[in-house]
């Protein structure tokens, strides 16, 4: 995971929880601007979803990319499911974002959502688990549509620890 997106999500929880001045003070002026950037880009939850991860974007080297702003549930939950807004930004006409996640389950074993993708500017996704996870691997590459190939993957492993502290 990249530091600056866990680190500009707990900010934003931090500053939308409303905790005391203090607590502001010790954020820094980029940081601040980092988290005002996010909340009024419009970032609001999808319905049942707890925690906001951030932004996921395919690998570099390649003139476009795909980016996938992620949503949670709580690992908690009997279905976990991952949520958002998957964005192609790939001036290849036949180039589409592509999203796909695999959970890793509690008793053991794993399996894959079904894939995602658009071709348009940007859509709505929701990738659910068929059980309780201890993990999630969420992948976001460049979906070619003649080949019928990805490239440029990127993997954001999300697991229960890593959000067991957040502000809630």
């Amino acid at each position: 995971m990249r530091k600056s997106s866990l680190i500009g999500g707990l900010l934003a929880s931090v500053l939308v929880a409303g905790l005391p001045a203090a607590a502001d003070a010790a954020v820094s002026p980029a940081a601040k601007a980092t988290v005002t950037a996010a909340v009024s880009a419009g970032a609001t939850a999808p319905a049942g979803a707890k925690h906001h991860w951030g932004p996921v974007r395919s690998a570099a080297g390649h003139s476009g990319h795909a980016v996938a702003d992620v949503w949670i549930t709580d690992f908690s939950a009997e279905t976990f499911a991952v949520s958002g807004t998957l964005r192609d930004r790939d001036p290849h006409r036949d180039h589409c974002a592509y999203i796909r996640a695999r959970f890793h389950y509690t008793g053991g074993g794993t399996g894959w959502a079904r894939p995602r993708s658009t071709c348009g500017p940007s859509g709505a996704f929701r990738l659910s688990s068929d059980g309780e996870i201890t993990r999630v691997d969420v992948r976001v590459c460049v979906l070619d549509r003649g080949r019928r190939t990805t490239s440029s993957c990127h993997v954001d492993v999300i697991r229960a620890e890593d959000i067991a502290n957040w502000p809630r």
